[in-house]
């Protein structure tokens, strides 16, 4: 530590790689990606070198120093406008996915509109429930939402399976049938 405080890069290049996964494992557990955790670790030791000057023996390891400057960090990661409007490159498209063609995106297109439009011609109710279920809510709450019994739900959904399955748009558009 003293030889780092003196200006050795080597000295603090192995204070680096002693701490480096400590940091990194407590960054990356609270903000849970790993490219903000690998942003975050980085500037932990960037604050650190900058501050090395400032760290005094009080009995306490150098590891619980920059798990200090890391804290603060964080909440100050979680506390700026830009985490909530942060999207990383990874996120963007991953690198096992292939990017869609402009054709493949217009098939889609119209599959969804539809699909929709089917939707559309189905009694209040039943499109309400189809939709509330498709959206992932549980069958009791949507019971609880639309004062209807569980069971009503389900009859519903069931109506709404066969309907769409018979519509001849929904038919076109999920093509021949497999087997």
């Amino acid at each position: 530590m003293e030889r780092a405080q003196a200006g050795d890069g080597v000295a603090f290049a192995q204070l680096y790689a002693a701490y480096c996964d400590t940091v990194y494992r407590y960054v990356y557990y609270r903000v849970g990606g790993k490219p903000t955790a690998e942003d975050l670790t980085s500037e932990v030791f960037v604050r650190a070198y900058a501050r090395l000057d400032t760290f005094t023996w009080r009995g306490r390891d150098f590891g619980a120093w920059l798990v200090t400057i890391a804290r603060n960090l964080v909440a100050d990661h979680f506390a700026s406008a830009r985490f909530r409007l942060e999207v990383t490159t990874g996120e963007l498209l991953d690198g096992n996915e292939v990017e869609r063609s402009s054709e493949d995106m217009a098939v889609e297109a119209l599959r969804d509109r539809g699909l929709a439009e089917a939707l559309s011609r189905l009694p209040l109710r039943m499109r309400q429930v189809t939709w509330l279920w498709t959206l992932g809510v549980p069958t009791a709450h949507i019971a609880q939402q639309l004062g209807i019994s569980p069971s009503t739900v389900r009859v519903h959904l069931f109506q709404a399976r066969q309907r769409l399955a018979a519509d001849p748009l929904v038919v076109q558009i999920a093509g021949p049938a497999r087997s």
